[in-house]
């Protein structure tokens, strides 16, 4: 992978973004450059749900956006979820190399907790890198602390590492050859 785009959905905090994309070149060796912000209004949200259904706004990332031989990673604070999912922190289209992470359940304040800027931080990098991965190929992994390994809830995210696991840091090498 050559290039990393973050991709603001609405407005995000530029200085998160910034430190979102010095840890994105680290962990995948690639330029990564932020992006203008793309704008998606409030009604776009499923009215009953109150929540934004990821493949509307993948869609719309992947058009706005070429993806060409790098990845796309949009980042909002709409809640997100999928078809077959209540809710999702993150969701990704290997076939559009698009990724997008939610802020809206990382936050601890959605759990009742104080705000925590640091705490945000990890989830944000760790869920940034699963997505990225998804994007680019990888598989869920079954360690559990591997960014790889699906979370079923923000305890499982917490748990994680923001860097791969030896064996999906030799997959996501073999992609990159491709």
């Amino acid at each position: 992978m050559s290039e990393i785009s973050v991709v603001p959905i609405n407005v995000i905090d530029h200085q998160v973004l910034t430190r979102l994309a010095l840890c994105l070149e680290e962990r995948f060796l690639a330029t990564c450059i932020v992006r203008a912000s793309l704008p998606v209004p409030k009604s776009a949200l499923n009215s009953v749900r109150k929540q934004l259904f990821f493949g509307s706004l993948a869609t719309k990332l992947a058009g706005a956006h070429e993806s060409g031989e790098g990845a796309v990673l949009g980042i909002t604070e709409f809640d997100l979820y999928k078809t077959s999912h209540h809710f999702i922190f993150g969701g990704s289209s290997e076939s559009h190399h698009t990724a997008v992470v939610s802020l809206h359940r990382l936050r601890p304040e959605f759990y009742g907790e104080p705000a925590d800027e640091n705490q945000l931080f990890q989830r944000l990098l760790k869920e940034s890198v699963h997505e990225i991965g998804q994007a680019m190929g990888l598989k869920h992994c079954y360690n559990a602390r591997c960014p790889m390994y699906y979370s079923n809830s923000v305890f499982d995210t917490d748990n994680k590492f923001s860097n791969f696991c030896e064996a999906c840091e030799k997959r996501s090498r073999a992609i990159d050859r491709k």
